[in-house]
């Protein structure tokens, strides 16, 4: 046990070096990464104490596998302790990497087309029609804009082109801050009624967990909800006007058709990713970095004729210089820490004891959400999904408990609420949603600040929709 113990010590003494990046002058990205190599390290010098305890879930279905026996068959002499580090080496981390490896370059896809469209200025087509300059009046337009768009797209990836645009409307730091915070807020909202918006969602809506039209129509209400009533609170105080920065002109000879065309190829090759993963079935990253490769060639084709120096800006080569790989590693090192507790069998425990002392999904839902904006929504819901298998009216029936059981058949309350609560959870904190992670990242936001200035905001919100989510479920479908 005290290696496990040691595990979550470390990983919080990391989160602490993350959330205190300001004061102790260290960037994020190095914290993370150390965070996400040392925690394997004590893994798998501890593994027997740690796999013996029997938390594993990961170590309990590796145990029955093809590849435990056929390891066996080529070292009959291999020892337990053996066994274990090949689980760990020749499994798990290639597993996790792979689940890691399709996020990262999904980001990166992302963040290079967001940032060709703005090296063409393309975003001024945009900017150029938002013309108000009140603070309260812009608010609830970007906020508004943010939630629909990341039903489409994905929250982490409007996040991403929205700070894009904040760039072109705010100058002010702090206010951009609090702009980019109130995205955040937005893009998670909007990415949880829907069964493309969110990573824990689609996870759900993959799994048989609930179905599109289901989960569209019983969380869009808690969802606008819990981004409506923070935007209220925050019309109440916030006044005066925002600075523009002022625009400088590309050297380039590109005309305005010509922002218009990397503008819609730009967004038009995001839209494109949850159809090219409907049609095909591939991963998501696969179609965003499909949707680059069309973007790369577009720009070298317009840029074929300019002087080198203009051509290396605008074309995707130059792009990538600009693109913040720190935020990539970031991830990489947070997400490697959390798999490693989720494989250590961390998690598990955790859903365990949620399920024994609670036994209400209103209560378990809810503390998963919260939880979802310390440690990542994406383990959280897997550990749920693993916990409670999706049941069938036959099975409910002759339950001990049908009632309550109920709630876990497909489109049941249980899967609906988690949807609601893994995603828009994650804004409690900065650092608890890929929305959170790149504004985080891309705009330098403190983690401090945004706890002193956001966090009960996003708070209100998320128990706001929860309420609204009961109230629907209890007296309006009776479900």
């Amino acid at each position: 046990m005290f290696v496990m113990m040691l595990m979550l010590v470390v990983f919080i003494i990391g989160y602490v070096a993350i959330a205190m990046e300001g004061p102790l002058k260290v960037n994020k990205a190095a914290s993370a990464l150390i965070l996400g190599v040392i925690i394997w390290v004590i893994y798998v010098y501890g593994l027997p104490d740690v796999l013996n305890l029997g938390y594993s879930p990961s170590w309990k279905e590796f145990q029955k596998s093809i590849m435990l026996s056929e390891f066996k068959s080529k070292y009959p002499d291999a020892t337990l302790v053996d066994q274990m580090k090949y689980f760990i080496t020749d499994n798990e981390i290639i597993d996790h990497l792979g689940d890691l490896s399709q996020i990262l370059f999904f980001l990166l896809g992302a963040m290079t087309i967001v940032e060709t469209v703005d090296q063409h200025e393309g975003f001024r087509v945009i900017t150029d029609k938002i013309t108000t300059t009140k603070k309260v009046k812009l608010l609830w337009i970007l906020a508004l804009i943010t939630f629909f768009l990341s039903g489409v797209l994905d929250n982490m990836t409007t996040t991403i082109v929205m700070i894009a645009l904040l760039r072109k409307l705010i100058d002010d730091k702090k206010t951009r801050w609090f702009f980019a915070s109130v995205i955040v807020i937005a893009a998670n909202a909007g990415g949880a009624f829907t069964p493309i918006g969110d990573v824990t969602t689609i996870m759900l809506w993959i799994g048989g967990q609930i179905t599109a039209l289901d989960i569209m129509g019983m969380v869009f209400l808690p969802s606008i909800v819990s981004l409506i009533i923070p935007l209220l609170v925050i019309s109440l105080f916030v006044k005066g006007e925002v600075s523009k920065p002022e625009v400088q002109e590309k050297e380039s000879s590109l005309t305005k058709d010509y922002r218009k065309l990397i503008l819609i190829m730009g967004i038009g090759g995001l839209i494109f990713v949850p159809i090219f993963k409907e049609i095909t079935d591939l991963p998501p990253y696969m179609g965003m970095l499909l949707s680059l490769g069309v973007l790369w060639i577009t720009t070298e084709i317009i840029h074929k004729k300019e002087p080198e120096m203009i051509r290396q800006k605008f074309t995707i080569v130059g792009v990538l210089k600009q693109v913040d790989i720190p935020t990539i590693l970031f991830y990489l090192g947070i997400l490697s820490a959390v798999a490693a507790l989720e494989s250590a069998g961390h998690l598990q425990i955790m859903a365990t004891y949620l399920d024994k002392h609670m036994h209400n999904i209103y209560a378990i839902d809810g503390t998963i959400g919260v939880l979802s904006s310390i440690v990542d929504n994406v383990p959280l819901t897997a550990a749920a999904m693993g916990m409670y298998p999706v049941l069938t009216d036959t099975l409910v029936a002759v339950s001990s408990e049908p009632t309550y059981m109920h709630h876990f058949i497909q489109n049941g309350a249980f899967w609906e609420l988690l949807a609601f609560t893994a995603g828009t959870g994650g804004s409690i904190l900065i650092i608890g949603s890929a929305a959170g992670v790149v504004a985080m990242a891309l705009e330098n936001i403190d983690f401090i600040w945004y706890m002193k200035k956001i966090s009960w905001l996003a708070l209100l919100g998320y128990l706001t929709g929860i309420l609204v989510y009961w109230l629907q479920n209890e007296f309006i479908f009776h479900h």
